[in-house]
C-alpha cells in the first residue's frame, strides 16, 4: 500500500537531491567548472537555508519539544546567514580579522547547546547518576582527543590581535563542547538513542570533522577549496532537518539493563583514550593545557564512575538478598530467613537466656481458599500476616514458611512468652460468614528442648499436629459431617461398614500418594460421604432384587449430583462436594455425571473410585458371591487405564501389600459380611452385568 507524500517529505527529498548534486560536483566534478558558481554558491546556500527552514517549521508546526527544535532552527539559521555573508562579501577577499560572519557562526553554538539540552531533558524521563557520569566521561574523552589533535597546530599558527586569537580558538572549543554535549546526550538515552538522536549525532560528527579538518589544514597551509570537505557542512545541516521531522519515541533512560556491555565499554574506552593522550604527551610534544586538563578530568570521572558502580551493585545485591529472604505475598521473612535466624539463635541461646520458636498452621484455610477463591485466600493470608507481625512487635520475628504455615522466633522462655503466644494465635484467627479460620501451634524452647534447627522444627511440627487433630475434630465441618452421616446411617444402616472400610483404604492410599493436611482431611470426609446422595434415592430402587431398568439406572447415576447438592448447602463442605460429584468418573471418560477423563478428574475422586470398587468386589451380595482379595486385585489391574487411574491402582495395590495391610484386610473382610446391599451402589453396578460393563 502506497503512503501519500506529505509536503515535508517532498521538501526533505529536494534537500537530499540537492545535497547529492553538491557531493557529486565536489568529488567527481559533476557539471564541470562552468557550474562552480551555480552549485558552490547557490545550491550550497539553498541547502543551508532550506535545512534551517525545515527545522524551524518543525518547531512551529508541532508542540512536542517545540522549544528545542526552535533553538536548533535558530542555530542553523545563524550558521546559514554566516555562510551567506561569507559567499557575498568574503569568498574572494584576502582580508583577515574578525568579521560579521564569525559572529554569526559562533552564535550557532549556544543555540545548539540549548537545543541538545532541551531534547535530552524532554526525552529522558529518569536519570541515574551512572548515566550522567557515562555521558560526562564519553564527552570528556572525545573532547580530550580533539583538544590533543586540533589545538596544538591552531595555537602554534595563531597570530594577530587578542580578538582574532580568541575567535580562532573559539571554533575548535565550540566544536569540542558541541561534541561533548552530543555524546553526553547519547549516554543519557542509555546508549539506545533511536533514529532522531542517531541523525543528530551524525550531524554533529560531520560538523566536527569538517571544522576540525578545516582548522588543521588552514593552520598548516594545506587547505584546498572545492573538495569533499566542503560538502560536509550542508550534509550536517540536512541531517538536522531530517532529524527534526523523524518521529521519535520517548525513552526511559533508567530502564537499560545493568548487564549491558556498553556500561563497561564506554568508561573503559574513554579511560584508554585519556591515558593514551597523557602517555603521548610524555613521549611526544607537550600537551596543551586544555588537553591535559580534559584528560585528567576524564580519569577522575572514570574513578567516580567506578565508585558509583560499586555502590549500585552493592544496593542491587542487598535488594536481591532482601527479596530472597522475604515472602513476596506477606512481606514476612521466608523459610530461608527463618533457617538463618534459627541457626543464629542456636548459637546464642543459653540456659539463662533461652529462645522460643512457635510454629503455626491455619485450620480451615484450605476450605476458605476453595470456597472463596485463591485471590481471597491470598488477601486473607496478607491480612493475617499483618496482624501477626503487629502482635509480635519488637518481641520477636514473624515468618511465613509457605502455604498456611507461619513461625515466630523470640528471645524469652516459655513462661514469659505465653502472653505473646496467645496474642499471636489470636492474630492468626478470623471468623466470618460461612468460615472460621484458627491456628494450631507448637512451641519449642531453645536450647533446653532442642539445639539444632532441624530438630527444633521437627519437634515444633509434632506438637503442632498433636494440637491440630482435636481442633479439626471439633470444627464446624466435622460436626456437619457427623450430622449427615448419622442421618444417612439411620436410613441405610447396612452401608455404615462399607463407608468405614472405604474411608480406611482412602486415607492409607492418600497418605501414600503424598496428600497431607487439609487435602487429606477433605479426602477423608469425601470418602465417608461419597454415598450421601442415596438419601434422595427411593428405597424401591436401592432394594430392588432384580436388574435395574434403564430409567432406574439413570436415576441411580444422579446420586453423585444429589450428594453434591446436599454438601454444597454448607460452605465448609464445598471442597468435599466437588470430590463426591466426581467419585464415579472413569479414567477413560465413560463415567458419570460429567464424563471427565484422565487428570481432569480430581485426584481424590480417582482414589475414592478405586477403593470403593475394591470394597464392593470383596463384599457379600445377595445376587453374587464376593470375589477373593486376589481376584479383586487382578480385576483392578485389568481395568487400570480404562476405568481406573493406573497410578492410583498401583499405589492402592502397594498399600495393600505394605506393613499392616493384613489388619486392614481382616477389617475389610468383617465389613464385607454385611448382607443385602453392603456393597453400596457398586454392588448394584456389578449386579447388572459385571465390573467391565457397569462400574
Amino acid at each position: 500500500m502506497r503512503t501519500r507524500a506529505t509536503p515535508q517529505t517532498l521538501f526533505l527529498s529536494c534537500l537530499l537531491g540537492g545535497l547529492g548534486v553538491l557531493v557529486l560536483h565536489m568529488t567527481v566534478g559533476l557539471g564541470g567548472p562552468g557550474s562552480d558558481v551555480a552549485i558552490d554558491d547557490y545550491v550550497y546556500n539553498a541547502l543551508m537555508f532550506g535545512a534551517a527552514l525545515a527545522v524551524i517549521a518543525r518547531g512551529v508546526r508541532m508542540r512536542q519539544q517545540r522549544a528545542a527544535w526552535l533553538a536548533m532552527g535558530a542555530g542553523v539559521l545563524c550558521w546559514s546567514l554566516g555562510e551567506l555573508y561569507f559567499t557575498l562579501f568574503l569568498e574572494n577577499s584576502s582580508g583577515g580579522g574578525v568579521t560579521p560572519a564569525d559572529g554569526l557562526y559562533l552564535a550557532m553554538y549556544p543555540c545548539m547547546y540549548l537545543a541538545v539540552l532541551l531534547l535530552v531533558t524532554g526525552g529522558v524521563r529518569r536519570l541515574r547518576a551512572s548515566m550522567v557520569l557515562d555521558g560526562l566521561i564519553a564527552g570528556l574523552a572525545a573532547a580530550t582527543l580533539g583538544a590533543a589533535v586540533l589545538l596544538p597546530p591552531v595555537i602554534d599558527q595563531a597570530s594577530g590581535s587578542a580578538g582574532v586569537l580568541a575567535v580562532t580558538l573559539a571554533y575548535p572549543i565550540g566544536d569540542l563542547l558541541l561534541l561533548f554535549f552530543t555524546i553526553g546526550a547519547l549516554a543519557l538515552t542509555g546508549w539506545r538513542p533511536g533514529r532522531v538522536w542517531l541523525l543528530i549525532a551524525a550531524s554533529m560528527l560531520a560538523m566536527a570533522i569538517a571544522d576540525g579538518v578545516y582548522l588543521y589544514q588552514t593552520a598548516t597551509n594545506t587547505y584546498v577549496t572545492n573538495t569533499w570537505l566542503e560538502s560536509l557542512w550542508p550534509a550536517a545541516a540536512v541531517l538536522l532537518a531530517i532529524a527534526a521531522w523523524t518521529p521519535s519515541r520517548q525513552r526511559r533512560g533508567g530502564r537499560r539493563r545493568r548487564e549491558d556491555p556498553r556500561l563497561v565499554t564506554v568508561p573503559a574506552v574513554s579511560l584508554l583514550v585519556a591515558l593514551g593522550v597523557l602517555a603521548y604527551g610524555n613521549v611526544g610534544p607537550q600537551l596543551t593545557a586544555p588537553a591535559l586538563g580534559l584528560a585528567t578530568a576524564t580519569v577522575l570521572a572514570v574513578c567516580v564512575r567506578l565508585v558509583v558502580t560499586v555502590r549500585e551493585n552493592l544496593a542491587v545485591l542487598a535488594g536481591s538478598r532482601r527479596l530472597a529472604l522475604t515472602d513476596s505475598l506477606t512481606g514476612l521473612g521466608n523459610r530461608r530467613r527463618l533457617m538463618e535466624d534459627l541457626l543464629l539463635a542456636c548459637e546464642k541461646a543459653a540456659a539463662e537466656s533461652p529462645w522460643t520458636l512457635v510454629m503455626y498452621d491455619l485450620n480451615g484455610f484450605k476450605r476458605y481458599n476453595d470456597t472463596f477463591g485463591h485471590p481471597a485466600g491470598d488477601t486473607l493470608l496478607a491480612r493475617l500476616s499483618d496482624k501477626l507481625a503487629t502482635a509480635v512487635g519488637s518481641g520477636g520475628t514473624a515468618y511465613r514458611m509457605g502455604g498456611d504455615e507461619f513461625c515466630v522466633l523470640f528471645r524469652c522462655d516459655a513462661t514469659e512468652g505465653q502472653e505473646l503466644v496467645a496474642s499471636s494465635v489470636g492474630a492468626l484467627s478470623e471468623n466470618g460468614s460461612g468460615f472460621t479460620v484458627s491456628a494450631a501451634h507448637g512451641e519449642v524452647l531453645i536450647p533446653a528442648e532442642a539445639g539444632h534447627p532441624a530438630a527444633i522444627l521437627q519437634l515444633a511440627d509434632q506438637r503442632l499436629y498433636r494440637r491440630k487433630d482435636p481442633t479439626r475434630d471439633g470444627s464446624a465441618a466435622a460436626q456437619l459431617r457427623d450430622v449427615l452421616l448419622q442421618a444417612f446411617h439411620e436410613r441405610r444402616p447396612e452401608l455404615r461398614e462399607h463407608q468405614r472400610g472405604v474411608g480406611a483404604l482412602v486415607l492409607a492410599v492418600g497418605r501414600r500418594m503424598g496428600l497431607e493436611g487439609e487435602d487429606l482431611d477433605v479426602l477423608a470426609r469425601a470418602a465417608e460421604l461419597h454415598d450421601v446422595g442415596k438419601i434422595a434415592i427411593p428405597d424401591a430402587i436401592l432394594d430392588k432384587a432384580g436388574p435395574l431398568s434403564a430409567e432406574e439406572w439413570q436415576f441411580m447415576h444422579r446420586h453423585t449430583i444429589l450428594g453434591e447438592r446436599i454438601l454444597m448447602a454448607a460452605s465448609a463442605l464445598r471442597p468435599v462436594a466437588r470430590l463426591v460429584r466426581s467419585s464415579h468418573e472413569r479414567f477413560d471418560g465413560k463415567g458419570y455425571p460429567d464424563g471427565l477423563q484422565g487428570e481432569e478428574i480430581p485426584l481424590g475422586a480417582r482414589i475414592i473410585f478405586v477403593c470403593d470398587a475394591y470394597h464392593a468386589m470383596i463384599s457379600k451380595r445377595p445376587y453374587s458371591a464376593p470375589l477373593s482379595m486376589a481376584e479383586a486385585r487382578a480385576e483392578l489391574r485389568e481395568c487400570a487405564g480404562t476405568q481406573f487411574d493406573p497410578e492410583v491402582v498401583g499405589t492402592f495395590l502397594a498399600t495393600l501389600a505394605g506393613d499392616g495391610a493384613e489388619r486392614g484386610r481382616q477389617r475389610l473382610a468383617r465389613g464385607s459380611e454385611i448382607g443385602a446391599r453392603g456393597g453400596g451402589e457398586q454392588a448394584v453396578d456389578l449386579h447388572d452385568g459385571g465390573l467391565h460393563e457397569q462400574l
